[in-house]
């Protein structure tokens, strides 16, 4: 897939978190996510704080403070916004493809192509949009060629139990439902489609 392509996925992606944030009130930020250790808050917190690391990373700033959790503040709708923009500038360069990305959330010596980061961001806010939609006992959908993108990514990511260390980023594994969709992503990064269902259950 072209650059500009996936550039453009990305976008959708990030703009349907944007949009879902924007929906939440106060009472929702305490709601629990199909992310066990974080409520509403601190999902968008850490999806905050994803945008602000890939941006810095962007510069070749592979520094971990970038990607620490901070307050969202008076205004967590207005606060992502910004998170989230800075993260859609910092891809939209036209050298993206030469630029070296050190992700030190994914390894002390992780540093991958602009290509491949982009994909990471991209697969990174379809789910995350699926956990907040979730949460919020809201649907969201995405288009297919964003939902075929992103399970591509989602299928390269290994499974094992490295999945059951503390701070991996994915749990492991569901079994798919079989859709080639969204609910196959979120099933291959540890989710259940079912959640809360399933939790209870």
């Amino acid at each position: 897939m072209h650059i500009n392509e996936l550039r453009d996925l990305d976008t959708v992606a990030v703009r349907t978190t944007i949009a879902l944030v924007s929906q939440v009130i106060p009472a929702d930020l305490v709601k629990p996510t199909p992310c066990a250790a974080w409520t509403v808050y601190g999902l968008i917190s850490h999806m905050a704080a994803q945008h602000r690391g890939f941006a810095a990373s962007s510069t070749g700033d592979g520094g971990l403070d970038h990607w620490k959790l901070v307050s969202l503040g008076d205004d967590p709708a207005a606060t992502y916004r910004s998170a989230a923009e800075a993260a859609l500038t910092a891809f939209a360069v036209d050298d993206l493809a030469d630029r070296k990305f050190p992700l030190p959330e994914f390894g002390a010596e992780a540093v991958v192509p602009g290509q491949q980061a982009l994909s990471f961001h991209l697969v990174d806010y379809v789910v995350h949009a699926w956990d907040l939609a979730s949460a919020l006992g809201l649907s969201v959908t995405f288009p297919p060629e964003v939902l075929a993108a992103a399970l591509t990514v989602a299928r390269s990511v290994p499974d094992g139990e490295f999945r059951l260390a503390p701070g991996a980023a994915f749990a492991p594994a569901v079994p798919e439902p079989g859709d080639e969709g969204l609910d196959d992503i979120v099933a291959l990064l540890g989710r259940s489609p079912a959640w809360p269902a399933a939790v209870a259950a």
